[in-house]
Order: structure tokens, then C-alpha cells, then sequence
């Protein structure tokens, strides 16, 4: 009985061994499988590698060539249509002697020109030594006229000087003259402005132009005044009062009706106005302080 138990335990035991040997040969092929896939891989990456940067380089070149060819072309476009003269005054001195490259280099345009006008303009040398002595009397004539003309500007620079300072005192004598003649005529001790009319009449008009001018004009506007005095004299106090509040900006003409006014008018229209505006047009027509 022992022995068929030990037999059967036995065999139990060769299955297992069997089974676990099978499982392991499996797991060791599936091993050398993934291996070789691994090596098979690794070899060939190397070779698309390779290849990736051998046409990176290719195109790299190409590219590099294209962009040189591109720049070469607009150089040599510039260089024949002569922008700014960098071919004909730079590069034709330097590479005219240049097999193929002179092709493309513009002829300069002066070069050409003074060759033309330099080419047999003297038949021998007595010509030239004539016009070497021609050019040096036309030297000699203009260096003499310019110190003329040198000694011309200096007396005119000094006869500008005179004029100016008389220009300078004649200015100043007619500004004493208008302040002499203001003074005169339109000051409050000066007579009646109606005598002067009479009187700048009677004178050489010549000389009593402005001054009449003036006389003129001041009796048109007292003349004007007065109208006005009138036209607010016969209004209401309120109603002239309101319109004066409203001329703010021209309180001279103000004061001069009011001061054509009679007293009492002057003070009923006062009397209704604005006190600040009142108050400016009694400082306008203050009597002026006798010396």
C-alpha cells in the first residue's frame, strides 16, 4: 500500500517537473524571441539614422546655395543698374581688369565725359600756354573786382549805419511830437477843441493833417455822445441801468453819456445799476486832480 502511494507520488512529481520544465522553456523561447526583435530593431535604427541626416545635410547644402545664388543676383542687379554709383565709383576701379566680372560693372558716366571734353582741346603747346595767360588776366580781373566790391558793401554798410540812426532820431522826434501835440490839444487845461478845428484850418494842412484828423474825429463822437445822453435821457433810470449793466466792456462809452447827463439822471441811472459796475464807472469819470 506504502508503495503504490510512494509510486503515485512519484509520478505526481515527474508531472510537475515536466510541466514546470515546459513553462519554463516557453518563458526562455519568448525571451530569445524579444531579444532577437530588440537586436533586429537596434540594428536597423542606426541606418534610417544615417539616413535622416544624410538628406538633412542635403538639404541644408542646397538651401545654403540657394540663398548664396539669390544674394549673388541682387548684388550683381545693383551693381549694373549702379545704385548710389557703388558700381561705377567703387567696383570699376578695382575690378575693371577682371575677365567676365568687368561685363557687368557700368562704364562711369564721367569718366567717359571728361575724356570727351578734355580729348584735343589744344593743337600744341603755345594754345595752351595762351590760355594758361587768359586764365590768369581773368583771375587777376576778378580778384580786382572783388576788392571793389569788398570797398562797395563797406560804404554801403556805413551809409545804412547813418540812415538807420537817423531813421532812429526821426522816429523819436515824431513820437515827442504826437506827445507834445496830445498834450496840447486834448489835455484839460487845452482850449475848446472847436477853436483848434478853426485853427488847423486856417494852417498849412500839410503840417495839421493828423492833428485835424484827430480834432474831426473827436467832435464826431462827442457829437455821437450827446445823441446818445439824450436817447438814455429820455428812458426810464431801470431800463438805461439795464442796458449800461450789459456793457461791461466798453464802460468808457458809458461813462461819456452818463457824463452828458444831467446830475440827476447821472444818479437815478447810478442809482439803479449794478453796484460794482456803478462803482467803475464812477472811477472812469473822476475829475482829473489839477497840479
Amino acid at each position: 500500500m506504502a508503495d503504490e502511494r510512494n509510486l503515485v507520488d512519484e509520478e505526481d512529481t515527474v508531472k510537475e517537473n515536466s510541466a514546470q520544465n515546459r513553462r519554463e522553456k516557453k518563458k526562455r523561447e519568448k525571451k530569445e524571441k524579444k531579444e532577437k526583435k530588440n537586436a533586429k530593431g537596434n540594428a536597423l535604427e542606426p541606418e534610417e539614422d544615417e539616413d535622416e541626416k544624410g538628406g538633412g545635410r542635403l538639404i541644408l547644402v542646397l538651401t545654403t546655395i540657394l540663398i548664396i545664388a539669390i544674394w549673388m543676383g541682387i548684388i550683381g542687379i545693383l551693381i549694373k543698374t549702379d545704385v548710389g554709383g557703388f558700381g561705377s565709383t567703387v567696383l570699376y576701379p578695382l575690378l575693371k581688369d577682371v575677365p567676365y566680372v568687368n561685363k557687368i560693372l557700368p562704364q562711369p558716366e564721367e569718366t567717359v565725359e571728361q575724356t570727351e571734353g578734355t580729348e584735343h582741346q589744344y593743337g600744341s603747346l603755345s594754345e595752351a600756354i595762351s590760355q594758361i595767360k587768359e586764365l590768369e588776366k581773368e583771375l587777376d580781373e576778378a580778384s580786382s573786382t572783388n576788392k571793389n566790391d569788398k570797398k562797395k558793401i563797406k560804404d554801403l554798410k556805413a551809409q545804412i549805419k547813418d540812415l538807420s540812426k537817423y531813421k532812429e532820431d526821426e522816429a523819436a522826434f515824431e513820437k515827442e511830437k504826437e506827445k507834445y501835440y496830445e498834450e496840447v490839444v486834448f489835455s484839460d487845461q487845452a482850449p475848446d477843441i472847436q477853436q483848434y478845428k478853426t485853427y488847423y484850418e486856417s494852417i498849412d494842412p500839410e503840417n495839421a493833417e493828423v492833428l485835424y484828423k484827430q480834432v474831426v474825429e473827436q467832435i464826431t463822437y462827442d457829437s455821437q455822445v450827446e445823441d446818445y445822453a439824450k436817447t438814455y435821457s429820455n428812458m426810464k433810470p431801470q431800463e438805461a441801468a439795464s442796458i449800461f449793466d450789459t456793457m461791461t466792456d466798453n464802460l468808457g462809452l458809458v461813462a461819456d453819456i452818463l457824463m452828458n447827463m444831467g446830475t440827476q439822471q447821472r444818479a437815478d441811472i447810478l442809482g439803479k445799476m449794478d453796484a460794482t459796475t456803478a462803482a467803475k464807472l464812477t472811477e472812469i469819470m473822476e475829475p482829473t486832480k489839477k497840479k
